[in-house]
């Protein structure tokens, strides 16, 4: 039993809205680091057939074009899907104790708000060539509006996603 190996797997992935505006730094090297928190909630019925929701709260800190990006684009209550690994730091306060945390190091962030669409899919190591690049068509008339600073942006629509659990018996 010594012998056996156990892969290297450390993926999650995380629908939840931000409950404060990012907080934007940069390491003294200059590379941009981006952390905040999201709220993740979750219904699902009691032993009662009650309706009752969880709500999960989880820091992700982004870094380089990808922290920049979630400055320029995310506010409190922004709708997002992170997927990313787990990590883990640990520092100590200034009165002597350690503290520590774990989060998730984000790899993508998807922006699910229609305003923020503009630059949705942005993934961590790789950057835009040109504007508009990677744009969905559907999109891209409504990234345009919105990039080029038009004063009547198309109207928002309310926005659902079904990601398949809604008929999940438990």
């Amino acid at each position: 039993m010594a012998d056996l190996k156990m892969p290297d797997i450390n993926n999650v992935i995380i629908v939840g809205n931000l409950i404060k505006d990012p907080v934007i730094r940069q390491t003294t090297n200059g590379t941009p680091v981006a952390n905040f928190t999201i709220a993740s909630n979750r219904k699902f019925k009691d032993n009662f057939g009650q309706w009752k929701e969880d709500v999960c709260f989880v820091g992700i800190v982004a870094w380089y074009k990808l922290a920049e990006s979630c400055g320029e684009n995310l506010r409190k209550g922004s709708a997002v899907l992170v997927e990313g690994e787990l990590q883990s730091r640990q520092w100590r306060t200034d009165d002597g104790n350690y503290r520590s945390v774990v989060e998730i190091k984000a790899r993508r962030i998807q922006f699910l708000n229609k305003r923020e669409m503009v630059l949705a899919d942005i993934e961590s190591d790789s950057g835009f060539e040109k504007e508009g690049e990677g744009i969905p068509p559907a999109l891209a008339g409504e990234a345009l509006a919105v990039q080029e600073g038009n004063d009547h942006p198309p109207a928002e629509e309310e926005s659902h996603f079904d990601f398949g659990f809604r008929d999940l018996k438990l």
